[in-house]
């Protein structure tokens, strides 16, 4: 297969023009065009196709830029480590975390990493479990952090138990079982504000209700942040399921009032992991150390 072609029709997908994608390659635009229906030709399959004045690629076409991007971020990463070896002191490392080690955890340790190693580019970025699992898994980020229990997914990486975390039932101080012992059944009847499907705490909350054979609670209010659902809990609106971390300060101040579920212990994981079979780069060896030695000043 021609990789430049590949590589051309990988960018008009990504920009969605022809015109915008020979910006991006500095080539002029009948280059493109000509080298994508070259392209086109060696593979007998259509790629693109008409959709208004634009183009937008067929279903194939959709799969290929899919596989394309996976292959080019493996060759930015591998771009990445050589540099690390030309280079030494610069390079970047790339966490995808999950909403509680992120806002949580990583702001501390990520500041006393980049003092010690200045010139290191680190970038964290928030996403939910699924993502943070899919941008591993396409070399999109050199580490997942991620907080919940080890899933299907999670088996095919390297999973490297950080610390643990108790997740707990809160609600309004108003709420009436607020402050309250009761059964999970008495609990998953209420109504529920919770995260996005893709968050580890929602699966983990589903999870044990089918253990429990109770029928899972209706999701009254959805967010795709954790912020913005506690604060619809805040305002009386049903009951969340969360992490202690996130939830203790806001149950000192009184703003949230925890349900004690009887005999249902929970305990949420927090993990470092990597891919499997490849041997780390030294910074992100360095940025794991650095969060290890670290694991009992959160426990």
């Amino acid at each position: 297969m021609n990789l430049h072609g590949l590589r051309l029709f990988y960018t008009v997908v990504r920009t969605g023009s022809i015109t915008k994608a020979a910006q991006a390659l500095h080539i002029s635009q009948p280059a493109v065009s000509s080298q994508l229906k070259a392209f086109e030709a060696e593979l007998n399959i259509p790629l693109l196709q008409k959709d208004g004045r634009g183009i937008v690629p067929t279903p194939f076409g959709k799969q290929l830029a899919d596989k394309a991007e996976t292959l080019f971020s493996v060759e930015t990463h591998i771009e990445a480590f050589a540099q690390q070896f030309r280079d030494v002191g610069a390079g970047h490392i790339h966490v995808a975390a999950t909403y509680l080690p992120a806002n949580f955890l990583l702001p501390q340790l990520a500041g006393a990493f980049k003092a010690q190693y200045p010139t290191i580019d680190l970038q964290i970025e928030t996403v939910n479990s699924q993502q943070a699992f899919e941008k591993l898994a396409r070399y999109k980020a050199d580490i997942a952090i991620y907080a919940g229990t080890i899933d299907k997914c999670a088996k095919d990486f390297v999973w490297d138990e950080w610390l643990e975390d108790e997740l707990w039932f809160v609600a309004a101080p108003s709420h009436r079982l607020a402050n309250e012992r009761v059964s999970l059944a008495e609990v998953v009847i209420e109504p529920f504000v919770m995260r996005e499907e893709g968050s580890s705490t929602r699966a983990q909350l589903f999870t044990l209700c089918q253990a429990n054979h109770l029928k899972p609670p209706t999701i009254a209010l959805q967010f795709s942040g954790l912020n913005e659902a506690l604060s619809a809990v805040m305002a009386g609106f049903g009951i969340n399921f969360v992490s202690s971390l996130v939830a203790k300060e806001h149950i000192k101040r009184g703003d949230l009032g925890r349900v004690y579920v009887e005999h249902v212990p929970i305990v949420n994981s927090i993990a470092i992991c990597t891919r499997k079979q490849e041997q780390q780069n030294e910074l992100v060896q360095r940025f794991i150390s650095h969060c290890k030695q670290t694991r009992f000043k959160h426990s």
